[in-house]
């Protein structure tokens, strides 16, 4: 299980900037989602993504600091890891995952996670380095966006996965340099036995600086909750919100 964020925004900013005080209350999760962290970011028209992840914790690690210091955009992922029991803690297996101008975080457990191995193409199976459910859900999803496009393509990736597969969520967001999309899909019955019932509700907040979504678990006044079985979808050229049913 995990904590997700991400932002759009008109200008260059960072996470500390976006989110304002509240921003060390959200990196001190990584007390319980201690298994690594990542920040994956694409500029607005720009065409590779940049990557920082390491397998430990945030709130302890100069890496982070530095990483999340150095992450002066328009778009950006951030990813708080807490690993799946039986799912190995290493860099391959660290959120965020990329590939050219797309980037990807999930919080939740797709089982089991071969379940997704013969969906994912000959391309993008190639690509997997490591043993999470996670990063097939990113390349079968990718898979799915390169046959119908990027909205088109997650919204039916998902509807696949809902249909077929047993999840606890598959809550996700996915950036590239025109688009972000935020999967909102979850049982929350299924949310960790200490965890209170909201534990994978996504949060969002827009305002004049731009579009910031999150997981829960800290100070998010006045934030407006994203419907479970829906999918949001955000254009970077205006910041326009879309919200479309599963």
């Amino acid at each position: 299980m995990c904590r997700l964020m991400g932002f759009v925004s008109n200008e260059k900013t960072t996470f500390d900037e976006i989110v304002g005080a509240d921003f060390p209350e959200f990196v001190s999760l990584s007390s319980v989602h201690c298994d690594g962290w990542g920040v994956a970011t694409i500029n607005h028209d720009e065409h590779d993504a940049h990557l920082d992840r390491a397998p430990e914790t945030a709130v302890e690690s100069p890496d982070f600091d530095k990483a999340i210091n150095a992450a002066n955009v328009d778009g950006a992922l951030l990813h708080l890891r807490w690993a799946t029991a039986g799912l190995p803690v290493s860099e391959n297996n660290t959120h965020p995952f990329i590939y050219q101008d797309f980037t990807f975080i999930h919080n939740g457990a797709i089982y089991p996670p071969a379940v997704l191995d013969p969906l994912i193409s000959s391309k993008f199976s190639a690509l997997v380095k490591g043993d999470t459910d996670s990063e097939r859900y990113f390349y079968f999803l990718m898979t799915m966006i390169e046959e119908l496009g990027f909205v088109e393509g997650v919204k039916k990736g998902v509807e696949k996965v809902i249909a077929t597969m047993d999840y606890s969520s598959i809550n996700a967001m996915l950036m590239n340099e025109k688009t972000m999309v935020v999967v909102c899909e979850h049982h929350p019955e299924r949310h960790p036995d200490w965890a209170p019932d909201d534990y994978y509700e996504l949060k969002y907040r827009t305002d004049e600086n731009g579009v910031l979504i999150a997981s829960t678990g800290w100070n998010q006044p006045g934030w407006e909750v994203l419907p479970n079985h829906h999918i949001m979808v955000v254009d970077r050229d205006t910041l326009k919100i879309t919200t479309i049913a599963l």
